[in-house]
């Protein structure tokens, strides 16, 4: 399977932020279809690690349709609270993925840790899992990953997610403040997407 060129490629999420990084990263000369096109609810994740939750949705989605499908899992570890919300991630924003009520419960887990967090160096890293699956067979899965730190409040209106409140290492600004044409050149998904380019 891998030896032939892929030309169409189905993208396995249901996050329009996702979708659009990613879409902006893959190659021209393939055609991407979203599973929105298909009505396609996202598999239980049951996974124990970005990577095995990344596989279950490209395989999930690769059978239910029959195409080549490329999935992400991504998340965001902060390690004053044990590397969480890590693949938890959009579970943390509540039954309908709210991303501000998450940011509020990244503040709120912080605060319980220590009062003062907001005068030091929170560490955390986005990562993102990649895989390829056509049908059961897994064409490929890799890691990316983007070290940085946590900003004392969101800022910044673009991106998705965590974005506003990820300041990554060397820079000044949150992945919310950065143009996304800034922001797709050095995260998590681009670093993933560098290891995984070679199947496509």
């Amino acid at each position: 399977m891998s030896k032939q060129k892929i030309n169409k490629l189905l993208i396995g999420t249901n996050n329009k932020g996702k979708l659009r990084e990613i879409r902006s990263l893959i190659p021209k000369s393939i055609k991407t279809l979203s599973i929105s096109e298909f009505n396609l609810k996202s598999p239980v994740e049951n996974g124990k690690t970005f990577k095995e939750n990344s596989l279950v949705k490209s395989r999930y989605f690769s059978k239910k349709t029959g195409l080549i499908c490329l999935a992400d899992d991504s998340g965001l570890e902060i390690d004053f609270l044990d590397k969480n919300p890590g693949i938890y991630s959009a579970r943390w924003g509540g039954k309908h993925r709210d991303f501000n009520k998450a940011i509020e419960r990244v503040y709120r887990e912080l605060n319980k840790i220590d009062k003062n967090w907001k005068n030091k160096k929170v560490k955390a890293r986005f990562v993102c899992a990649l895989s390829i699956s056509y049908l059961n067979k897994k064409i490929a899965c890799v890691l990316g990953k983007v070290e940085g730190y946590i900003s004392n409040k969101p800022k910044g209106k673009n991106g998705f997610g965590y974005d506003p409140i990820f300041i990554p290492l060397k820079k000044r600004k949150t992945f919310g403040e950065m143009k996304p044409s800034q922001k797709y050149k050095i995260d998590h998904r681009f670093q993933a997407f560098k290891k995984i380019r070679k199947f496509l």
